[in-house]
């Protein structure tokens, strides 16, 4: 869930302007809130805590695992970077922006 986060700083504000998650495989989650009817907002034990993931984002999650693993991973090697590698930054900010 952590790495396919519907948050801009995940997502980025359009197309191409994803940022790659990477040294999130400990990452939990600590509390998770209803947003309304529609959603639910997960604090992640890294911090982040921006993303609103409605039960239709969270079926696709889960009915996509497999096939957004394999994204995920071919990401991470186009990228040259390792699953457990530190976010860039990481040292300034557990979930890489200022609270």
């Amino acid at each position: 869930m952590r790495v396919y986060s519907p948050s801009a700083e995940v997502q980025g504000h359009g197309p191409g302007q994803e940022v790659l998650q990477t040294g999130k495989r400990e990452v939990a989650i600590d509390e998770l809130s209803q947003v309304g009817n529609y959603a639910v907002q997960p604090t992640f034990s890294d911090g982040h805590s921006s993303g609103i993931f409605s039960w239709d984002y969270l079926y696709f999650l889960g009915a996509e695992q497999d096939e957004l693993w394999k994204q995920y991973n071919a990401r991470l090697q186009a990228a040259g970077v390792q699953r457990d590698d530190p976010m860039p930054g990481a040292a300034a900010s557990a979930c890489g922006h200022s609270h």
